[in-house]
């Protein structure tokens, strides 16, 4: 499996829920509502999920096995931290006049 895209779609700088991401796999096939969020140790991907009868929250898309979960997090998350260190250099260039 190849990630192919991934699509920061918004970044929230406030609270827990900190982007929402797409990923395209292998030029085939779209996830979408995708989020990152920030855990109590760390930042951590949620797969997108719909409330069941119960009231639980069920993923609807989500890896198999721990090995895809982290290959799945560790791109998503390397390609967020990237998108957040991006904006924070232009910011600090704006600031600064440049």
């Amino acid at each position: 499996m190849n990630i192919t895209d991934i699509k920061i779609r918004k970044v929230i700088p406030e609270g827990r829920l900190r982007a929402v991401i797409s990923i395209t796999i292998d030029d085939m096939l779209a996830v979408h509502d995708i989020k990152v969020v920030q855990g109590d140790e760390r930042l951590f991907v949620a797969m997108p999920s719909r409330k069941d009868e119960n009231g639980m929250y069920r993923d609807i898309v989500h890896p198999i096995s721990p090995e895809a979960r982290k290959f799945v997090e560790d791109e998503i998350l390397s390609v967020y931290t990237r998108h957040i260190e991006q904006m924070q250099a232009e910011a600090e260039a704006e600031q600064a006049g440049i």
